[in-house]
């Protein structure tokens, strides 16, 4: 399927494989590649030093592109740039709108900036800034997430701007590429159902929770750092919803010193990063500290496999999901599938 998504990126099928924290890592990302879909490594969880090993890694399982998602607002972002341009990444993606300067450095080395957006404003100021593709999640999407349904986001954003627009946020087959094909969209973007494949370094107890979660099961929460989160409601989220602030700050506190000796950040780094964090928010301290060390609580889950201990970031899509397959058996489905649905609309 041809789409300026593909021709941008190089790869054979309009799919990307968003990069998840601690989920995204050289394996599923290197699958997601050899698939022909665009891969995404997740380097917010990485140390600058791991960061071009993960890169290193990824080169050595496939000859396909492949990207890079980055926070533009860490405060070693640069030096992060400066990996991926001496590494020769294609792409470039952002959790959050990078600066103009950042593109424009990007782009003079050669890289594709994709940003992620949640807002039509948003997408139309990185377009201004010289952004290559932008991709939009709405608020079905897990993690970080806004209010605005995808289906009310997305054709918002394909009408501001002329450059090639990815939907994130409630997509899992064939039949909901066509459907944003129709909007107006170059391709799709998919986070919790490449979480949930084989090729996923997940616990597979965790891949159970999600597997047997139900759509009522996925929430919206503020409790984690402030902003609204979407995640799997665990009984750690239900005891962050109940705690007091003082407990919540004790709580922080001590998540904050587990992720400072994992990731070697200093506390004024964290503190920055979890400022950072706030887009103009009124957080209180324990909320700032939750923002830094967020993936603490999400290691826990997605690495150690302690749910009680950590939170599991979800798209609303994990109530429909009920299977383990490989990423290349989900990319030749969702291709299937979309040549079907496709085959069913020019029968009407």
């Amino acid at each position: 399927m041809d789409t300026p998504l593909t021709r941008l990126v190089g790869v054979r099928h309009p799919i990307v494989q968003t990069g998840m924290g601690w989920v995204a890592g050289p394996r599923l990302v290197s699958a997601t590649a050899n698939a022909g879909a665009l891969g995404v490594l997740a380097s917010a969880t990485m140390t600058v030093d791991r960061l071009r090993e993960a890169i290193r890694e990824v080169r050595s399982r496939t000859d396909a592109p492949f990207g890079v998602n980055l926070r533009a607002d860490a405060s070693d972002a640069g030096d992060r740039v400066r990996v991926m341009i001496d590494e020769g990444v294609r792409v470039a993606s952002f959790a959050l709108a990078p600066s103009a300067e950042l593109i424009t450095e990007l782009k003079d080395a050669g890289v594709i900036v994709i940003p992620s957006v949640g807002a039509r404003r948003h997408a139309e100021k990185v377009a201004a800034w010289g952004a290559d593709a932008v991709i939009v999640q709405g608020g079905e999407g897990g993690g970080h997430t806004g209010d605005v349904a995808t289906t009310v986001l997305l054709p918002q954003v394909v009408d501001a701007v002329d450059i090639p627009v990815v939907a994130a946020g409630g997509f899992f087959d064939g039949r909901g590429l066509v459907a944003a094909l129709a909007y107006g969209a170059s391709g799709i973007a998919l986070g919790t159902r490449f979480l949930l494949t084989s090729d996923s370094t997940v616990p597979d107890a965790v891949k159970a929770r999600y597997l047997a979660a139900t759509v009522k099961d996925v929430t919206v929460t503020r409790a984690v750092d402030g902003l609204p989160h979407r995640m799997l409601r665990t009984e750690l989220v239900d005891a962050l919803e109940r705690s007091g602030r003082t407990r919540t700050l004790l709580q922080a506190v001590r998540r904050a010193a587990r992720y400072r000796k994992l990731s070697g950040t200093s506390w004024l780094r964290m503190v920055q990063d979890g400022r950072a964090l706030r887009h103009g928010k009124d957080l209180t301290w324990s909320q700032v500290l939750l923002a830094a060390n967020t993936p603490m609580l999400l290691k826990a889950s997605m690495v150690d496999g302690r749910t009680d201990l950590g939170v599991m970031a979800s798209g609303q899509v994990a109530g429909v999901i009920d299977d383990l397959p490989s990423c290349g058996e989900l990319v030749e489905r969702i291709m299937k599938e979309a040549g079907e649905a496709r085959e069913r609309l020019g029968d009407l």
